[in-house]
C-alpha cells in the first residue's frame, strides 16, 4: 500500500504563489508516475500536472506557464510550483500517483491507484 500525504493548502491573494507538497509512504517503489488533481465543489475532477519517475513532466493547457511539477525521488515526494494565481485556480487538489507504466496524458482515462486526502486552496483578495 501507499499512503499520500498532501500539504501546503491555504488562503492567497489573486497574484500570488503556493507551492504544494505530496509525501508519499508505504510501497514507494511502487510508484511510477505521480500527478495532481484538483476539483471545484460540483464539478469534475481535472488533472493539472503529472511527472514520471525519471522525470518528465506533463502540464494542462489551463495552467500551462504557471504551473510546475517537480519530484524528489530520494524524499519520495512531489511538488506543486503554482504561481500568478487566480480565482478560478481554487479548488481542493488532489496528490495522485500510478503504478502502471503506462504514459499518463492529460486528460487520462488511467484512474490513479492512489490518492491523498486532498488540500484547499483558495484564491481570493
Amino acid at each position: 500500500q501507499v499512503q499520500l500525504v498532501e500539504s501546503g493548502g491555504e488562503l492567497v491573494h489573486p497574484g500570488g504563489s503556493l507551492r504544494l507538497s505530496c509525501a508519499a509512504s508505504g510501497s514507494t517503489f511502487r510508484i511510477n508516475t505521480m500527478g495532481w488533481y484538483r476539483q471545484v465543489p460540483g464539478e469534475q475532477l481535472d488533472l493539472v500536472a503529472t511527472i514520471t519517475s525519471g522525470g518528465i513532466t506533463n502540464v494542462a493547457d489551463s495552467v500551462k506557464g504557471r504551473v510546475t511539477i517537480s519530484r524528489d525521488n530520494v524524499k519520495d515526494t512531489v511538488y506543486l510550483q503554482m504561481g500568478d494565481l487566480k480565482p478560478d485556480d481554487t479548488a481542493v487538489y488532489y496528490c495522485s500517483a500510478w503504478i502502471v507504466t503506462a504514459s499518463i496524458t492529460i486528460p487520462t482515462t488511467i484512474l490513479p491507484d492512489y490518492w491523498g486526502q486532498g488540500t484547499q486552496v483558495t484564491v481570493s483578495s
